[in-house]
């Protein structure tokens, strides 16, 4: 195919070469005979005899042309061309003359009527020919020559395209064998090659990071999992002894459901969190008033920091509007809410804060508790990630990984930071309702929603 396109473009070129060349030649010949022409004329002064002599002088002083002067009735007066027809204008004879001993064929020139005769003057096309004939066998030449380049060009980059290919697909066969650490190599040549293989390499990191997520995930569930179906499996045991009173086994099937409800609960968190991260909610955003979801969270939480005594402090405005799922939006601030008054000592102070700057809205809750180490922040978004290593308090380490779910969700950006003391989430949403729905619910909705107040919550610091 390269070659085939070398080669059209090689003939396009000729033909445009050979054509202008021509027609250049025969405009110089046309405008030589015309100024011959006018030069006769201009010294004939007694009609075809004063002609006739003036030719007869120009043929032997003027080799290059050719002449001839005829009667009306086609007989030659003078000149050393045959008699022709008397045609006004440019032509082409394309007759054979012998002159000084070498026959010449292909006479340009232009025909002109003087008086009752004929005049013609024109000039051997020989050059032009030879010129056409140069141009055909160059050109032959050199499509030959072109040719051969062509197809050795066209090989050579079929070759090192396919080699390129070959590297991507050996990447492939090796990450399908099981070495998910193999990439695919740069170049350095910063080309359409090497921005494929940095976007595929960054989709590979993408892919390992992912899996790297799922065997934790995987294993993070089987740890917290086992604790609480080792002690269902025990109570159990204890409700099948033949001597149990049934104050006892009433007892021991109520803290089995408990424990039952836990499980179901880590299972419904990790549902949910995936139904958000895959942006099924979105039909189903509205707009809604930020600052409502607020008051609202805090009347809720109000039994839980007074029973702390805890002092929290509110600075919203009167409305916030934002583009948004009202319900995953009360989730989010409940969970930084309640994150702050469980993990804050007795005493001591929370504050709600959202201010609104152009079409950006920022929304914080800040505490003076412990807070969260720095080197931590970005581990405590993922899932069953708890500071706690031994895990004795209750949680499953899921609450600040919804958090960041429901964030991403609304295009929003969680940042946790010191509070010097305790801990400053913010979320910093953009106002802007996303297309959807008219309702606050989407109708792809199939997990149901996590309750505000849990009997055992899985936030964590």
């Amino acid at each position: 195919m390269y070659a085939a396109v070398m080669c059209a473009s090689f003939l396009l070129l000729f033909w445009v070469i050979f054509w202008s060349t021509a027609r250049y030649m025969e405009r110089q010949i046309d405008t030589t005979v015309s100024s011959e022409i006018t030069e006769i004329l201009a010294d004939a002064r007694s009609g075809a005899g004063g002609l006739k002599a003036i030719l007869d002088g120009l043929i032997n002083h003027s080799p290059d042309f050719y002449y001839l002067l005829q009667s009306s009735d086609g007989r030659v007066l003078a000149g050393n061309l045959p008699a022709m027809k008397p045609v006004e204008g440019t032509r082409e004879w394309e007759g054979s003359v012998t002159r000084r001993r070498q026959a010449l064929s292909g006479v340009r020139g232009r025909g002109v009527s003087v008086g009752d005769g004929f005049l013609f003057v024109g000039l051997s096309t020989l050059q032009l020919h030879e010129m056409r004939e140069m141009i055909v066998s160059s050109f032959l030449w050199g499509l030959g020559a072109a040719m051969i380049l062509a197809l050795s060009g066209g090989a050579a980059m079929s070759l090192a395209l396919l080699r390129k290919i070959e590297n991507v697909s050996q990447a492939s066969r090796d990450i399908v064998a099981g070495d998910l650490n193999r990439r695919i190599a740069l170049r350095g040549s910063s080309d359409e090659f090497d921005h494929l293989a940095v976007s595929l390499n960054t989709m590979l990191d993408r892919i390992q990071a992912l899996m790297d997520d799922l065997r934790k995930v995987t294993t993070d569930i089987a740890h917290d999992l086992r604790t609480p179906l080792t002690r269902l499996r025990q109570r159990l045991e204890l409700a099948q002894r033949a001597d149990a009173d049934p104050d006892s086994l009433r007892l021991t099937l109520a803290a089995a459901r408990d424990e039952i409800d836990g499980v179901l609960q880590i299972f419904g968190a990790l549902l949910r969190i995936a139904q958000i991260e895959s942006g099924a909610r979105t039909a189903g955003f509205s707009e809604v008033d930020l600052a409502d979801i607020l008051r609202t969270v805090l009347e809720i939480y109000r039994p839980a920091w007074e029973e702390k005594r805890q002092e929290v402090r509110e600075s919203l405005p009167d409305r916030l509007p934002l583009g948004g799922d009202r319900e995953l939006l009360t989730q989010l601030f409940a969970n930084l809410l309640e994150n702050a008054i469980r993990h804050s000592p007795e005493g001591s102070r929370i504050e709600v804060t959202a201010q609104q700057s152009g079409e950006s809205l920022e929304v914080t809750v800040a505490d003076d508790g412990p807070g969260i180490p720095e080197a931590y922040r970005s581990k405590v978004l993922q899932r069953f990630f708890r500071l706690e290593a031994s895990r004795t308090t209750a949680g499953s380490g899921l609450g600040l990984s919804l958090v960041s779910a429901i964030a991403t969700l609304h295009s929003a950006r969680l940042a946790l930071e010191d509070n010097r003391p305790g801990l400053r989430a913010s979320v910093f949403f953009h106002r802007s309702v996303s297309p959807g729905a008219p309702s606050g619910r989407s109708s792809a909705e199939t997990v149901p929603p996590l309750p505000i107040h849990e009997s055992r919550p899985f936030h964590i610091r």
